[in-house]
């Protein structure tokens, strides 16, 4: 029997026996006694971010999050063990995830799921992300993230313009097993088709991690001087990219498009040694699985399988626009 399941049944028998099983809140709250547990992909700002988000709309349905130790770098190997320990460590409805690895994590997920706990992956996915279909990893309830696809061709037509629409294009990202960053590198390499005279002329994997993406960019900008255009798929992609570019005096003259809108990156945005940035809403995401975990333990409610959270593009035209904000983190 799940937890929530449960604790519903010793709800009732409370009832029964005069004693109240849930415990109310101040005023007009409610608690439900729902618990979620988030699980963090890194140490970033993009998760912390989430876990604001998350926090707030727990506090204002009255559910119960535990957040888990945010692992110190983008590996399964690490998640895992953190994901695992965590679960064992309390009895939890819900588990709120994003999963490091496409592959590795769904046996250690499902195998929570058959325990009686129900899974939401925010922003990375298992599998090929379609949990509609009958598969091995179509178990968890929905997915929550931004459109990946989506805002990588849009940044790659918005840097295709400050480029000139014409030259070498580089590509600096994570790992293959990330859906994610493959999403918007596939999605950045089909907005610069649409300009034939721009060809992307590689791409290269870091680990997700900075010093890794500084010196691999500064070995393309090696091997092609004449580039014109990088992209970078995430927080710490951007900011290696940034660095190197940065420390070889050509800003300006190669166009960045960053992905993730951390201060730092932000900052170099309004130095002009970054062109684009694109802010996804992390804490749009947290609070969205929230009040879907609200709405199917206590309303009742069917999930949809995917959920699409928004986006918007900053660059000189905007940063400054006191709205923008709220989508740094």
């Amino acid at each position: 029997m799940g937890g929530f399941k449960s604790r519903i049944f010793l709800f009732i028998l409370a009832c029964l026996l005069g004693t109240p099983a849930f415990t109310a809140g101040r005023g007009d709250e409610q608690y439900t006694d729902i618990k979620i547990l988030y699980v963090p992909g890194v140490a970033d700002p993009f998760y912390e971010s989430m876990e604001q988000g998350a926090r707030t709309r727990a506090l204002e349905t009255g559910v119960s999050l535990t957040v888990a130790p945010y692992p110190g770098s983008w590996d399964p190997e690490v998640q895992i063990p953190i994901l695992e320990k965590a679960a064992s460590d309390g009895t939890y409805d819900l588990i709120m995830i994003s999963p490091v690895d496409r592959d590795a994590l769904i046996a250690p997920l499902e195998a929570l799921y058959k325990q009686g706990i129900q899974i939401i992956t925010v922003d990375t996915e298992i599998g090929d992300g379609n949990y509609t279909d009958q598969s091995q990893w179509s178990f968890p309830l929905s997915h929550i993230g931004t459109d990946n696809f989506a805002g990588a061709v849009s940044l790659a037509e918005h840097i295709a313009e400050k480029a000139g629409e014409k030259g070498k294009v580089y590509i600096n990202t994570t790992t293959p097993l990330t859906s994610t960053t493959e999403e918007r590198k596939l999605g950045f390499i089909e907005g610069i088709s649409h300009f034939p005279e721009l060809d992307v002329v590689r791409v290269d994997y870091n680990g997700d991690l900075q010093e890794v993406a500084r010196q691999q960019t500064l070995n393309a900008l090696i091997e092609h001087p004449d580039l014109v255009a990088v992209f970078a798929t995430n927080v710490f992609s951007s900011q290696g990219v940034s660095a190197a570019v940065k420390d070889t005096g050509l800003s300006g003259a190669v166009k960045i498009a960053a992905w993730d809108s951390t201060r730092p990156l932000v900052k170099s945005l309004r130095n002009g040694e970054i062109d684009l940035v694109l802010a996804q809403k992390p804490g749009e995401i947290g609070a969205l699985a929230v009040e879907w975990a609200y709405k199917y333990f206590i309303e009742e409610k069917k999930v949809p399988e995917s959920i699409t959270s928004g986006y918007i593009i900053l660059d000189k035209s905007n940063i400054n626009d006191p709205d923008m904000e709220q989508y740094i983190y």
